[in-house]
C-alpha cells in the first residue's frame, strides 16, 4: 500500500510518499530522492523496496516541486536552493515519523538515497546517530566543505559508487572511506568499473544506465538494509 503523508518538521509540517509492505509492518526506510526531487521513478524505487518487507518513506524535499528528466537545469537550480537546513529537518521529522508508526519494527532506521540523496544520506545519518543504523548511499557522498562532523555517525554504511563520475570522484570517494575507517566508523565504499554517475537510474537522463551494475548493487543494498535493521 503506498500514500502520501504528513508528518511534523520542526514546528511545521512536511510530507513524502510512504510504501508499505503487504505483510503490514516491517523495519523502517528512509528513501532519499535524487536532484530531479519526488518523482515517479523515486516512488517506485519505494514500491520496490516495499516489496522487499521494508515501510519506504521519501520525504518531498523540493516541497511539491520537482524537475522532469529532461529538464536538467531546472533539476540543478532546485538541488541549489534547496535550504540546507530545512533539507535537514523534514528528512529528521521523517524519521522519527517512522520510528513513531505502527507498522515499523525497531526504534532505528535505515536511509538509502541516490546522488544528490546519496550526499544528503550520509548528511542524515551522521546528523541523528543512534536513531540510524544502516546506510546505503548510491553515487553521491558529502565532500570538502560538505562534510558533516563525523563523530555523530553510528551507522554501518554500504556506499556504490560509478568509476567516471565528475560530481563525485571515485579518488575522493575512497580517500572518505579511508578517513571513515581511520575514525572506526563502519563503512565500506565499491566503485563499480566502468559505470558512470546515476547507473542505477532505470529513466537513463543521462545515458548511464547500466543493467550489470544496477542489479548486483541493489541487490546488494536490500541484503545489507536487511541484515541491519532486522
Amino acid at each position: 500500500m503506498s500514500q502520501t503523508v504528513e508528518f511534523p518538521s520542526n514546528g511545521s509540517t512536511a510530507s513524502g510518499y510512504l510504501a508499505t509492505p503487504t505483510s503490514g509492518t516491517g523495519p523502517g526506510l528512509l528513501v532519499i530522492q535524487e536532484w530531479w526531487g519526488l518523482v515517479p521513478q523515486i516512488k517506485r524505487t519505494c514500491d520496490r523496496l516495499a516489496q522487499e518487507g521494508f515501510v519506504a518513506l521519501a520525504p518531498d524535499l523540493y516541497h511539491g516541486d520537482y524537475a522532469e528528466h529532461t529538464e536538467m537545469d531546472k533539476a540543478s537550480e532546485l538541488m541549489q536552493s534547496l535550504p540546507p537546513d530545512r533539507a535537514a529537518r523534514d528528512m529528521a521529522g521523517a524519521i522519527d515519523y517512522l520510528i513513531s508508526h505502527q507498522a515499523v519494527q525497531g526504534n532505528a532506521v535505515g536511509v538509502i538515497g541516490f546522488c544528490m540523496g546519496g550526499m544528503l544520506t550520509l548528511l542524515i545519518a551522521a546528523l541523528q546517530g543512534d536513531k540510524v543504523r544502516a546506510a546505503a548511499p548510491f553515487y553521491g557522498a558529502p565532500l570538502g566543505d560538505m562534510a558533516p562532523d563525523w563523530s555523530g555517525l553510528t551507522a554501518k554504511v554500504q556506499g556504490h559508487f560509478a568509476e567516471n563520475d565528475d560530481f563525485f570522484p571515485p579518488d575522493k570517494i575512497k580517500e572518505l572511506e579511508q578517513q571513515l575507517k581511520g575514525m572506526g566508523k563502519d563503512v565500506e565504499f565499491t566503485v563499480y568499473p566502468g559505470t558512470g554517475h546515476a547507473f542505477g537510474n532505470e529513466e537513463n537522463a543521462l545515458g548511464t544506465y547500466d543493467k550489470q551494475a544496477s542489479e548486483p548493487s541493489w541487490e546488494r543494498s536490500v541484503a545489507f538494509l536487511k541484515s541491519h535493521l532486522a
